[in-house]
């Protein structure tokens, strides 16, 4: 079926890590899983997982962008296709962020061709020190704003749990993880939620939270996507 995976939008002050900051542009479509939310502008990413289901953080019923590398070029490579249903994970928690995952499913199967395409689920969890890649038209500043027009991407790795726990004590479950950099610079910021994390070609990571973008000491947490396989497989198996 046809279905998208996403994150809810953080609030507060673990900014929805929704950007790119310190990374690179994209050569064109070779992100083919990488989806874009839009309700009149992009503000938020997912990921194809096959062609009727994305996987994302954001939950306003939206028009879903695929085959996306220029948000104002339209280059014919791009399927423009509504969002009809949303299964948020039953266990979210909003204070902690916890469980910060959900899959949406499209109006109509998306076309897989070389510019659109779901990517793998994870058969195991991602070991740190693993490189990883992170995309998405979010915010290209650390401080202010800088949205850019093409999509970004950065290459990344995941980092200890250890590392991660002491960046963010108490505030790290088992289903999250650290990646980035400890002496900031590089990471994903707003406008990047929900958007995907993909190692060694499976999808291990989704954009939830962090402590400013790209700040020192702080680096982004993500959704443990390999905690919520069986869940994935269920709710696309009923819907």
């Amino acid at each position: 079926d046809n279905f998208l995976l996403s994150a809810f939008p953080a609030q507060g002050d673990e900014d929805d890590d929704d950007k790119i900051v310190g990374g690179y542009t994209c050569s064109p479509h070779s992100v083919p899983y990488q989806v874009s939310l839009n309700s009149g502008y992009h503000f938020c990413g997912g990921s194809l997982i096959n062609i009727n289901m994305y996987l994302s953080l954001c939950f306003l019923r939206v028009q879903v962008r695929l085959g996306e590398h220029s948000l104002t070029l339209n280059d014919g490579s791009e399927q423009y296709i509504n969002s009809i249903k949303v299964i948020r994970h039953p266990s979210y928690n909003s204070n902690m962020l916890d469980n910060d995952i959900m899959l949406i499913k499209l109006s109509t199967p998306a076309t897989l061709n070389s510019k659109v395409q779901a990517v793998a689920l994870p058969t195991s969890c991602v070991a740190a020190g693993t490189q990883c890649l992170v995309s998405g038209w979010g915010n290209t500043a650390s401080s202010g704003c800088d949205y850019p027009d093409r999509l970004q991407c950065l290459k990344a790795p995941v980092l200890s749990t250890s590392q991660c726990t002491k960046a963010y004590p108490g505030k790290i479950t088992n289903n999250m993880f650290c990646m980035g950099f400890l002496e900031g610079g590089k990471d994903s910021c707003q406008g990047d939620s929900g958007g995907p994390v993909v190692c060694q070609g499976k999808l291990q990571g989704v954009v939830s939270w962090g402590i400013g973008c790209a700040q020192k000491g702080y680096p982004g947490v993500y959704t443990k996507v390999c905690m919520y396989v069986s869940w994935i497989n269920n709710v696309i198996k009923s819907n």
